[in-house]
């Protein structure tokens, strides 16, 4: 599957050419700045597509064709005087990319004592168009709007202003993402677990809205790469285990080289097909080789997950994408449901049987063995974390009844204390409205019972990929 390097980043100043003869210096001075935007962004590891200063229609003609012919991922306008909106349209409406504008004033406030000092008015003039860059915002935003084509802003300095910064860098991480999930390979193997209504989903709106290629993958065709597995492999998969893990005594030798040799198997199904995300669950039923197979997954499924390919259980297509968006967004995206509710501590344990996400562990991961799997035929070994304590982000990818997609997304915080020492991934949750009113406002945007935890506060962050890929966000807290 083609995939850019990094993201593409059109952008272009924006100016009026009858001012260049007027106003001595003005067009070079803007040009230098325009130049400190472009070096700010490309020191974000971009590939920016630099125009130059629009300031006349044939000039906004040639910027589209490049943008479109490069193709751009999002498209920043830095205004850095007035120009004529009939200029600016057409560098942007072919690309059909997010449009960022970008309100950026030179200083922080004009020398009014030195500006009204200057004996010449023209001389005067041309300082204060090189200030006002907040002059035709809004007549560009009244003709874009007209024309449907969606923009964002940020207002700010063009030096020293954290605001401006960060939110260009999490523009680009977003456009990042929706790269990331528009050329992303989601294996799909076995089925869905019978009854839950909730999980299943509509492939054709996963694609049409995120893009991405989905493969069909029959769960015999692991059982038939795992007997190619050779000793050595196993021996190579059993060490990278005891590094990962913290493997308990009482896990036995035979189920560790079974859950190798299926890890092995596993690599060479991702590697088969490029894979970048997978969604399982096979009941495992009438066929013993099958049945070995799918009760030894986890560990190898972690690892997979901890190399940012993330696996969801149950089939959970919806959360594995929602998965792969946190993992994205160097977050990680751990698969969870709701366990319990603790009332004297106002927290909510949260967790899930199967894949863990090694990379955003509290501590070492412990490997346990298990009878029997929850709900679920067959005995093997697990795994037992909790998330990192400090900030998390929630995500759910919900399908909605009038056939969309919804983002429903809360920030909290992992907290230390007593966990359910059942060998599943296992955290405690802290929200600033307080359990009670988390968990009516969370269940009230009709999410399904699993979603995507990750790292830090990046509500901000999946707002504006939303926005690119025309999904709602709603943020509970």
């Amino acid at each position: 599957m083609y995939k850019k390097k990094r993201v593409k980043a059109g952008l272009f100043g924006i100016g009026l050419q009858a001012y260049w003869v007027q106003f001595k210096g003005l067009k070079e001075r803007l040009n230098g700045y325009l130049q400190v935007v472009c070096n700010n962004i490309e020191a974000l590891d971009v590939e920016v597509i630099n125009a130059g200063i629009v300031d006349v229609a044939e000039k906004s003609f040639e910027a589209g064709a490049v943008f479109k012919r490069e193709d751009v991922d999002l498209i920043f306008i830095y205004v850095s005087t007035y120009a004529l909106s009939a200029n600016v349209i057409p560098a942007v409406r072919k690309a059909g990319v997010p449009v960022i504008i970008l309100n950026l004033s030179p200083l922080a406030s004009i020398d009014y004592d030195s500006f009204n000092k200057l004996t010449d008015r023209t001389a005067m003039t041309g300082e204060w168009l090189a200030h006002c860059s907040s002059c035709t915002v809004p007549e560009i935003a009244n003709v874009f709007n007209r024309c449907k084509i969606p923009f964002y802003q940020i207002t700010g300095m063009l030096t020293d202003d954290t605001h401006v910064w960060t939110e260009v860098n999490e523009w680009i991480d977003a456009a990042h993402v929706a790269r990331v999930m528009c050329y992303n390979r989601l294996g799909l193997m076995g089925n869905y677990y019978g009854g839950m209504l909730d999980i299943y989903t509509d492939l054709t709106l996963q694609s049409s809205i995120f893009g991405g290629y989905m493969e069909v993958i029959e769960i015999d065709e692991l059982t038939g790469l795992r007997e190619l597995v050779t000793n050595d492999e196993i021996e190579t998969k059993l060490a990278e285990i005891h590094n990962e893990f913290d493997v308990q005594d009482d896990c036995h030798q035979d189920e560790l080289r079974r859950a190798a040799q299926t890890a092995v198997a596993l690599d060479k199904l991702v590697d088969k097909y490029q894979l970048g995300s997978l969604a399982y669950y096979h009941k495992g039923t009438g066929n013993a080789a099958n049945e070995c197979t799918v009760t030894s997954v986890i560990l190898g499924n972690s690892i997979l997950t901890g190399k940012n390919i993330p696996v969801a259980g149950e089939y959970e297509i919806k959360n594995a994408q929602a998965m792969k968006i946190m993992d994205g967004f160097g977050a990680g995206g751990s698969f969870t449901e709701y366990y319990a509710m603790d009332y004297k501590e106002d927290v909510i344990l949260m967790g899930h049987d199967g894949p863990c996400h090694p990379r955003i562990a509290q501590g070492k991961i412990k490997v346990k063995p298990l009878r029997v799997y929850h709900g679920k035929v067959g005995k093997g070994l697990s795994v037992e974390m909790s998330v990192s304590h400090g900030p998390v982000t929630l995500l759910s990818l919900v399908e909605t009844g009038d056939g969309s997609l919804k983002f429903v997304v809360a920030e909290g915080e992992s907290v230390a204390g007593e966990i359910l020492q059942i060998g599943n991934t296992n955290s405690r949750y802290k929200f600033d409205v307080g359990a009670r009113m988390f968990v009516e406002l969370w269940n009230q945007q009709g999410p399904a019972h699993h979603c995507a935890i990750g790292k830090g506060h990046i509500a901000s962050k999946i707002k504006k990929l939303g926005k690119i890929l025309n999904i709602n966000t709603i943020q509970v807290c």
